[in-house]
C-alpha cells in the first residue's frame, strides 16, 4: 500500500524508444556479446510493455535499467542449462563501422565488464556505460551515493586489471 503523500506516475510506452541505445550499452556490458544483449533489450522491454507500470519517484530510464539487471538475473538462471553459442563475426565485415582490431577491443573490454561480480558491474554499467550521474545511479540502483563510488572504483581497477593495464 502506497504512504500518503507518494506521488506515482504511469511509465510512458511512448517514450520508452528514447532510452534504447542507452540500455543496449548497458545490456552488451552486462552479457559482453552482442546478441545477447539484443535479446535481453528485447525482452525487458516486452516484460515492461506488458502490463501498465507505477512509478513512484524516479524517473523512466532508472527503472528500465533496473527491469534490465533483473531481466539479466533471471535469464542466467536457466542458461546453465543451455548450450553456449559464438558470437557473429558481422561486426568485422562493415566497411563503414569499427575496423576489425576496435572491434576486438571492445569485446574485451566488456567481456571484461561482463566478468565483474554483479554489484560492481551494475555500478560500471550505470556510471560508465550508460552515463548516469552517481545520484542517478545510486537511485536506480538503490543504494548510497558513498556504496556506488565504492563499487565502481573497485569495478575500474578489475577491469584495468583484467584487460592488462
Amino acid at each position: 500500500m502506497p504512504a500518503r503523500g507518494d506521488s506515482f506516475r504511469e511509465l510512458e510506452p511512448a517514450r520508452l524508444g528514447d532510452h534504447l541505445d542507452r540500455l543496449y550499452r548497458a545490456a552488451y556490458a552486462l552479457c559482453g556479446s552482442r546478441e545477447e544483449a539484443e535479446d535481453l533489450v528485447q525482452e525487458t522491454y516486452v516484460r515492461v510493455l506488458t502490463r501498465r507500470r507505477l512509478l513512484r519517484r524516479e524517473d523512466d530510464l532508472a527503472y528500465l535499467l533496473r527491469a534490465l539487471r533483473n531481466t539479466f538475473v533471471a535469464g542466467r538462471r536457466p542458461l546453465r542449462a543451455r548450450v553456449a553459442h559464438a558470437p557473429l563475426d558481422e561486426d568485422l565485415d562493415r566497411s563503414t563501422g569499427p575496423g576489425p582490431e576496435e572491434v576486438a577491443e571492445q569485446r574485451r573490454v566488456y567481456g571484461a565488464i561482463a566478468a565483474l561480480p554483479p554489484d560492481f558491474r551494475d555500478a560500471l554499467v550505470a556510471i560508465d556505460v550508460v552515463g548516469l550521474s552517481y545520484r542517478e545511479a545510486a537511485r536506480a540502483l538503490r543504494v548510497p551515493e558513498g556504496t556506488v563510488t565504492s563499487r565502481l572504483a573497485r569495478a575500474r581497477a578489475q577491469v584495468a586489471e583484467a584487460l592488462g593495464q
